[in-house]
């Protein structure tokens, strides 16, 4: 009895110790590891393909995002919108070439002289003005503003060169410095515009040599003031179309020796504006 015992006992711990050695086995515990590990990893789910066992989980996942790269669905698609256009062509601190030339010769008296308190009527002698002007634009801010007054506002400082086609003078050289509002729509490449410009500047004047009614003394100012709308070809370069007036006086400076009659002319002015630099979020 004795023999038999010892026998069950011997198969008892024999027993025990196969089915230890079974649950610790490294080739289950292995295989089980990196199947998870590789659908954590990758993402896979059991519809695309689980990953074979004892695969490179590193490898796995870079073939993985290798496919979404390529897959239609990883590509970033940004659609020209209204935002961008404002950001491409109204956005603040751009910098701008103008160039604006008008043909002015319709001749009327003083807009403000009813604020001056002198008659509201114009001298005999007529002119016709030939503005050629090259600009600097400074757009001080980006879009804004509700409804119809949505936009932005730029800075003009330009050098002016007139050709007088019609009156006893015949040049004026001036340098100017104003402002001008765009009324920038959420749609499309037309933007009205209102502008003004004050400046200083030379004129060969005449009524010192007796011409009656010519401009009293070399010494001028000048306001100008504009509307118009611009046309926006891109970002880039766009064109301008308005109509224009010009004042030129010496602010009664030569008086009581000679009288200020000055000059009142309007008419269209025509001009293109290019983009001096890239915008800053041009990379982005």
């Amino acid at each position: 009895m004795s023999r038999r015992n010892a026998v069950w006992k011997a198969l008892f711990v024999v027993t025990t110790l196969v089915v230890r050695l079974h649950a610790q086995s490294p080739f289950e515990s292995s295989s089980w590891l990196t199947k998870t590990e590789v659908i954590t990893q990758t993402g896979y789910s059991f519809a695309r393909g689980t990953p074979e066992i004892g695969s490179d989980p590193g490898a796995v996942a870079a073939d993985h995002r290798s496919e979404e790269a390529k897959s239609p669905s990883a590509a970033i698609v940004r659609p020209k919108n209204q935002s961008e256009l404002d950001r491409g062509v109204y956005y603040r601190n751009k910098l701008e070439f103008a160039f604006d030339a008008g043909w002015l010769p319709m001749n009327i008296p003083f807009v403000f002289d009813i604020f001056l308190g002198d008659a509201y009527n114009k001298t005999p002698l007529n002119y016709t003005l030939v503005p050629l002007v090259a600009s600097l634009r400074w757009h001080i801010n980006d879009v804004g503003g509700p409804w119809i007054f949505r936009g932005n506002w730029d800075m003009t400082f330009s050098g002016s060169v007139t050709v007088i086609t019609r009156g006893p003078e015949t040049r004026y050289f001036s340098y100017d410095m104003g402002i001008r509002r765009n009324f920038v729509p959420r749609r499309g490449k037309i933007a009205p515009y209102f502008d003004g410009r004050l400046g200083l500047g030379r004129i060969d004047a005449k009524e010192p040599l007796g011409v009656q009614f010519s401009q009293g003394q070399n010494f001028t100012f000048t306001m100008n003031l504009g509307s118009g709308v611009r046309y926006n070809f891109n970002p880039r370069y766009s064109v301008s179309a308005g109509l224009h007036w010009m004042h030129i006086s010496n602010l009664y400076l030569s008086e009581p020796a000679f009288s200020n009659y000055g000059i009142n002319v309007w008419g269209p002015m025509f001009g293109i504006d290019i983009r001096l630099r890239k915008p800053p979020h041009a990379s982005q």
